[in-house]
């Protein structure tokens, strides 16, 4: 373990298993821990970390308390055509997101195209998790979810929207695949609660208080702004977008109608939908015309010119970056997941990685 300041950083390996290990002991089914686990490595790796191994202690308090089924039996609904429904039984959402994307690879596969909505799921992490894992198989891969209220819209004064992420991925022949993912509001909760945890001031127009004003400490944040600022009604139209596919394509809550997801209450599910979509580039264009287009456009992309002292990068390059980095560093672990590891570890008889 090295230290640097308040971060402490723990080998990726040990950070994985360990997240495993306490999964397993909390409860959760072999399926539901390594689906969980590989989503929160994907943002930890990858520099996500608002959306990383921070989330284990938020898991195990659901799974423990009875509001995510630890042994859900997940299941295709119904289906048509290229189009499937996922019923998750409440189960971990990255486990549902994982399954969902398997079904829609398999239905793109035989149509070109493959949709599956996610019905009773729950928190998924990062989007780009799911995306991502159908671009390594050779896919091109989109998911979104809805999230409880904590977005105002655009000149709003309220919770309206959750942070509500889109993702999208796509295979690049010889190089890891372009990746794109963002939340709909202009940083994502979990940001704001690092933030806190490392004593930082959030960036100017991120956050408000529960007037819609500004705000720049995380401890008095209540509502996040959507994204785009002074054109913020660009973001907030986004998330709309993502609320249709996710909750609406569902039958799932809206954001303003989920329980929240920090509590109190851990008990009873809060039914979460999410969408995930897979295409076969092959089934559009040759696969060497495909293949040919994306390196032409990273290509032209990369090596564009840029402002003075910046560099230009593709979605994904910087995340590709920083995993390499932390494969060689560790992962970093802000203080309040240090000490969540610590009392994990002494509740279930663990060793933590810090």
């Amino acid at each position: 373990m090295q230290a640097d300041d308040d971060v402490a950083y723990a080998p990726a390996g040990e950070v994985e298993q360990f997240c495993r290990d306490v999964f397993v002991a909390a409860g959760a089914d072999e399926a539901t821990a390594d689906a969980a686990t590989k989503a929160m490595m994907h943002g930890s790796r990858l520099g996500v970390d608002s959306h990383g191994v921070r989330l284990l202690d938020h898991y195990i308090a659901a799974i423990s308390g009875g509001r995510v089924n630890g042994h859900p039996d997940m299941r295709i609904s119904q289906s048509f055509g290229a189009v499937a429904s996922l019923d998750a039984d409440h189960g971990h959402g990255a486990l549902a997101a994982y399954r969902a994307m398997d079904r829609a690879m398999e239905l793109a596969e035989t149509c070109g195209i493959g949709a599956v909505s996610i019905r009773n799921s729950s928190h998924f992490g990062a989007a780009g998790a799911y995306a991502l894992h159908a671009s390594q198989h050779g896919y091109i891969g989109l998911a979104f979810c809805n999230s409880d209220s904590f977005v105002r819209l655009h000149d709003g004064a309220m919770r309206f929207h959750g942070t509500n992420p889109i993702s999208f991925a796509a295979p690049v022949s010889g190089q890891p695949p372009w990746l794109f993912d963002m939340a709909t509001s202009a940083i994502p909760y979990n940001r704001v609660k690092l933030y806190q945890s490392l004593g930082r001031e959030l960036p100017d127009g991120v956050a408000s208080d529960a007037n819609g004003k500004d705000i720049k400490d995380p401890a008095l944040v209540e509502m996040l702004a959507p994204l785009g600022g002074e054109f913020g009604f660009k973001g907030a139209g986004l998330a709309g977008l993502v609320e249709i596919l996710s909750a609406v394509l569902s039958g799932m809550q809206l954001s303003f109608d989920l329980l929240p997801m920090n509590g109190p209450d851990f008990a009873t599910p809060r039914g979460l939908g999410a969408f995930v979509m897979a295409m076969k580039p092959g089934a559009f264009v040759p696969d060497d015309v495909f293949e040919a287009g994306m390196r032409r456009y990273l290509e032209v992309l990369r090596s564009s010119p840029a402002r003075e002292g910046s560099k230009v990068m593709a979605p994904g390059d910087r995340e590709w970056l920083v995993a390499e980095e932390r494969d060689r560093q560790g992962i970093p672990l802000d203080p309040a997941t240090q000490d969540a590891f610590a009392r994990l570890a002494q509740r279930y008889g663990l060793t933590s990685p810090v």
